[in-house]
């Protein structure tokens, strides 16, 4: 399960990200309780928020990828973590001295999404750097795990400190946590990382890694999946926000305590996917049906402890998904093409939600949170099985049902020879 740690620039690596992680989350429960406190409950300016942090990367992810392929990784890193950190301090300064509004959150969360257009794709390719591709899956899934393992850790330290002293200390601990990645990045040892040859300066670059994409009929599968799920399937942060606020009553702390749930089997879900040597297709798509069918059943929960408890088993199949596309996409591209098409996959993954977050924020003031995650779920379900119809063979389909008759009566068969020898 652990195997990549055995790399000394991954356990580096891991260690400076399960800190920044618990930062990161700690600050995003407390910005959406600052738009909440300024806007006076507001779904429509919570996913103003949520949107405006993921435009750049639907604006310019594509040449986040391009950044990616062109310079050395690690040194990017360090100037996107330098640029997060100074971000959250800002924001910081502004909650506790009490000058902070609605506005000057807008444009932080702006710049944030500028910085992790090129953060994101740089650092999804420089785990192959670290691990070489036989660990790259488990590297993957631990990466997952340590991201959850802190979002267990954040929003519930998060909660305590919005009820006991505001957002704007938390907005300072998560400015320092990024202090952790950098000496991570500076303790490397270069000698042992499969460096990426850089791809030089050159016209066409960004067509060039999209008709490479568009070439690959199995990717096209993965980023029409992914983008339509994470366009109106994940959009946890502003509905378990809405839910406890809205439709239960509950303050920053119980908020804080849903997002945990949700994280506590995402966790899961991302020990269980680092356990496995290979990754599938089959998987992948049957962890999309099955995490879609447990949104909408998150979404119908008559109390708050029933909500609770389906988040977990709701985020494992979640991570499950998630890891296996991640893996899918990255097996399989050349080392010059790989920061490109993973920009595309992070444009898919995340930049789709400044359409999907104000409209969720929306759906949610119009017919209600409990409303939106069902919807959620059911878009995710049905495209899904759209995919499964669209992208497989139909001879695949044909043989599959045609040898359903013979299966069964092999099935029959074995049981009654079974019996006639148990007789």
């Amino acid at each position: 399960m652990f195997r990549s740690l055995r790399n000394r620039n991954y356990r580096l690596f891991a260690t400076g990200q399960i800190v920044s992680n618990t930062g990161t989350w700690m600050q995003r429960v407390a910005q959406d309780w600052l738009v909440l406190e300024l806007t006076h409950s507001s779904g429509t300016a919570l996913g103003i928020t949520t949107g405006l942090q993921f435009l750049p990367l639907l604006l310019f992810g594509l040449w986040g990828g391009v950044i990616a392929d062109r310079y050395p990784k690690r040194r990017i890193l360090m100037l996107t973590q330098v640029a997060m950190g100074a971000l959250a301090l800002i924001l910081g300064v502004l909650a506790i001295t009490g000058t902070a509004q609605v506005w000057h959150v807008y444009v932080l969360a702006f710049g944030l999404g500028l910085a992790t257009v090129v953060d994101n794709p740089t650092r999804q390719t420089f785990v192959i750097e670290m691990v070489g591709k036989t660990d790259l899956p488990n590297a993957i899934a631990l990466n997952s795990a340590t991201f959850n393992g802190a979002r267990i850790l954040g929003p519930a330290v998060a909660g305590l400190l919005i009820a006991a002293m505001g957002t704007g200390p938390v907005f300072l601990v998560n400015a320092a946590s990024f202090v952790a990645v950098l000496a991570s990045l500076a303790l490397m040892r270069e000698s042992d990382l499969s460096l990426a040859e850089p791809v030089a300066r050159a016209k066409g670059q960004l067509r060039e890694g999209l008709r490479y994409a568009r070439g690959r009929r199995d990717l096209v599968m993965v980023l029409i999946l992914v983008g339509l799920v994470a366009t109106f399937g994940m959009n946890f942060q502003i509905t378990t926000a809405l839910v406890a606020k809205e439709v239960f009553h509950r303050d920053a702390a119980s908020f804080g305590l849903a997002s945990t749930m949700l994280a506590v089997g995402a966790l899961t879900g991302a020990l269980l996917a680092a356990r496995r040597i290979r990754t599938s297709r089959r998987l992948m798509l049957s962890a999309a049906v099955v995490f879609g069918m447990l949104e909408v059943a998150t979404g119908l929960m008559p109390t708050y402890g029933l909500f609770l408890v389906v988040l977990v088993p709701t985020g494992i199949a979640l991570m499950t998904f998630t890891t296996a596309a991640n893996a899918t996409m990255q097996f399989g591209i050349p080392p010059e093409m790989r920061g490109r098409v993973m920009g595309l996959y992070m444009l898919v993954f995340l930049g789709t939600n400044p359409f999907g977050a104000p409209i969720i924020g929306w759906l949610s003031e119009t017919l209600g949170p409990r409303a939106s995650i069902v919807l959620g779920g059911m878009v995710a379900t049905l495209t899904t099985l759209t995919v499964v119809a669209v992208m497989v063979p139909r001879q695949t389909i044909v043989r599959g049902v045609r040898s359903l008759p013979e299966a069964f009566r092999q099935r029959h068969t074995f049981r009654h020879t079974a019996e006639q020898e148990r007789a």
